[in-house]
């Protein structure tokens, strides 16, 4: 079961449907309470109905608001799932600015044309009956005419009768005076005369019995009185026939009674039924010719009393092609070029609106598309996979934003190598710092007569500065104190050259003749080094000569060294010495006296074939031997340099200390002299105290 919660779980997350905002906490307390509710409706209707029908009440309410916030997450869910994607979002961008409203406008058109359509058809419908009336006007208009010449000319009017024509159930009533005149057709029963009308000289549409007409009334003054005369035409089929030719189906429909009151219109009329339907729809010939209805109302005379009311329409159902024909049926080529170019502009526009699809729709996969591969990208990025490069393929701002990334992950990955490397060689000084750690004394052997500490602080991971202290039986010792030349990797080898080298000729003699020539000896050491010294009974001059020839000949020309040899023989109190360009070390007395061990000759390792002198000193007891590289007394501040004359008082002044104790007095007085600035050089000192 809790595997099952789990599982339920990991799926409602991963599709983004586990509840976290509060709007989503909030349907699910509505929603509770609504399931509650309606739990408790139904229990409490089987007890009593009356309390069942109040928590419908709430349980309906409640269920409107849950489905009005489900609704609401439903369209964040969706939005933030179909939106995601950029192209997505170019999509509805693209619709809301661009689809929708041309959708609107395509739908405004339509409707325009729709309406435009029916208005036309209706134009042409009263058009047409418009010219039945203006045909009945003017036939009546000459009978008016003639009958009113044969009245003043006192001829005879029956005469005239005979002279009438009447088609198409038309009929004709002249009357005089109230008096009928004369009747067409003769056996017909005659029009009578109308209610008081506004004008007594029209063209009505008349509601007479039940039926439509088209009555003209003229009335013409003669010698003999006023002289009314009365055509009328039926609305019938034949005339509606007329009016729907080439034009649709036409649907004459009245009102069940004079039911419209003056100025009402269609809407008001609630009893139209049709009472004529005649001619028919026209076949669609494309799909885009739709079918058109609209219906227009007709102003009818009641002619018994002369009201005026809408109880009469004509229906108008044709298509959009047939009104289309009446539109451009205008004789000569002013129509039919009118048409021609209405469709051209519409092939150029149809033409346009493709075109600029496609150039959307390319512009939009040109944009997703970058897009898309900046995102591949960074999820190789992200796995570590800085070779990948996005392709080019334009000249754009987006292929710029390529270029630009690609030109990132490059140099990411150029940094990563240079990292790695820079880690490589940061192992590799660290080891060789390990190494040269070994190299420098760490258990001193202390003798009777001789107290001695040494001490190195290099200003890179590793130094250039040398110190040994090498025990030559129980009452002699062997001090070595040197400077390479530059700092770091290369001077820490040169240094662990020297200082086996330094180990090698001290602890176990010369060579003889035949090994001097191995390390490529000179003459002169080869006639002066003839045989075997022991390394107790060498000399520091001889042996500062030997290292010199073999650092000439071993290192590059720029590469030299500066050293400190001396031979401290403890039952004589003696130190034979000698120096290879090295700062003096110093002698201390108790007195305050100073005493500097110069004695010897240049550095080593730039010239060959050079002889060192020797020199050597009695130590008394309490004087104390300091030698030091030159990090102890040239770095400089704001007021000089640290100097010899500041090393000599500190150590004057703490002489009675351990000389571990002295040695970091130095260090410490020698960090304040340099402050927050960084250490040039390595500090290396050697002290020794003679007891």
């Amino acid at each position: 079961m809790r595997s099952r919660l789990l599982s339920l779980r990991l799926w409602l997350e991963k599709n983004a449907l586990l509840p976290k905002g509060k709007l989503a906490f909030v349907t699910l307390y509505f929603l509770g309470l609504d399931v509650f509710l309606y739990l408790v409706q139904r229990l409490s209707g089987l007890i009593r109905p009356s309390y069942a029908s109040a928590l419908s009440g709430w349980t309906i309410f409640l269920t409107f608001v849950v489905a009005l916030l489900a609704c609401i997450l439903a369209a964040h869910w969706s939005s933030s799932r179909l939106l995601w994607r950029l192209r997505n979002r170019l999509i509805v961008t693209y619709v809301f600015i661009g689809v929708i409203p041309s959708f609107l406008l395509i739908i405004f058109a339509g409707l325009a044309l729709y309406l435009f359509s029916g208005q036309f058809a209706t134009y042409i419908l009263t058009s047409r009956l418009e010219s039945e009336q203006k045909a009945l006007y003017a036939g009546n208009v000459v009978i008016s005419r003639k009958t009113a010449a044969s009245i003043d000319s006192k001829e005879e009017v029956k005469k005239l009768q005979g002279t009438l024509q009447m088609e198409n159930g038309e009929q004709m009533s002249a009357w005089i005076n109230s008096k009928l005149l004369l009747a067409s057709p003769p056996n017909s029963e005659p029009l009578a005369l109308p209610a008081p009308l506004a004008a007594a000289d029209t063209t009505i549409i008349a509601r007479d019995g039940g039926s439509l007409f088209l009555r003209s009334i003229k009335e013409v003054p003669t010698h003999s009185g006023v002289l009314t005369v009365i055509s009328s035409r039926p609305l019938d089929r034949r005339l509606l026939l007329a009016m729907a030719a080439n034009l649709g189906a036409l649907t004459l429909e009245q009102s069940s009674g004079n039911i419209g009151a003056k100025g009402g219109d269609c809407e008001a009329e609630k009893s139209f039924k049709p009472t004529l339907i005649v001619g028919a729809i026209p076949a669609q010939r494309r799909l885009i010719d739709r079918p058109v209805y609209l219906s227009t109302c007709m102003s009818v005379v009641n002619w018994r009393d002369g009201q005026v009311s809408n109880s009469a329409a004509i229906d108008v159902q044709t298509t959009l092609f047939a009104l289309g024909g009446h539109l451009f049926s205008a004789p000569g080529a002013f129509a039919s070029s009118i048409e021609a170019g209405l469709l051209l502009v519409a092939a150029v526009l149809g033409a346009i609106v493709i075109t600029a699809l496609y150039i959307g729709t390319r512009l939009t996969r040109s944009v997703t598309g970058a897009v898309a591969e900046l995102y591949r990208a960074t999820t190789h990025i992200n796995r570590a996979d800085f070779s990948h490069r996005i392709p080019i393929r334009s000249k754009d701002q987006l292929a710029a934003l390529a270029g630009s990334f690609n030109l990132m992950t490059e140099s990411i990955e150029k940094l990563i190598v240079e990292q790695k490397e820079k880690q490589r060689l940061q192992n590799e000084i660290t080891i060789a710092q390990e190494v040269q750690a070994q190299l420098f004394p760490r258990h001193i052997a202390q003798l009777p007569s001789l107290e001695v500490h040494g001490f190195c602080r290099p200003a890179r991971s590793v130094s250039g500065d040398y110190y040994d202290f090498l025990p030559l039986g129980r009452e002699k010792l062997m001090l070595a104190v040197g400077d390479v030349s530059g700092k770091g990797i290369s001077a820490a080898l040169l240094m662990a050259t020297i200082h086996s080298a330094v180990r090698a000729y001290s602890m176990e003699g010369i060579p003889a003749l035949r090994q001097v020539q191995a390390v490529g000896a000179g003459p002169a050491l080869i006639e002066q080094y003839d045989s075997i010294l022991p390394g107790a009974e060498v000399a520091p001059g001889t042996l500062l000569s030997l290292l010199n020839h073999q650092l000439y000949h071993t290192t590059p020309m720029e590469k030299y060294a500066t050293m400190f040899l001396a031979l401290y023989d403890g039952a004589e109190r003696i130190l034979t010495f000698s120096n290879a360009g090295h700062l003096p070390p110093l002698l201390l007395a108790e007195t305050g006296s100073v005493r500097k061990l110069e004695r010897g000759g240049t550095v080593v390792g730039l010239f060959d074939d050079l002889n060192f002198d020797e020199g050597s000193v009695q130590l008394r007891p309490g004087e104390i031997f300091l030698a030091y590289s030159d990090g102890v007394t040239e770095p400089e501040n704001d007021f000089g340099e640290f100097g010899e004359q500041r090393l000599i008082d500190l150590v004057q002044e703490n002489r009675d200390l351990s000389l571990e104790r002295i040695s970091e007095i130095v260090t410490a007085a020698v960090d304040d002299w340099i402050g927050g600035a960084e250490q040039p050089d390595d500090v290396t000192l050697v002290l020794a105290r003679a007891r």
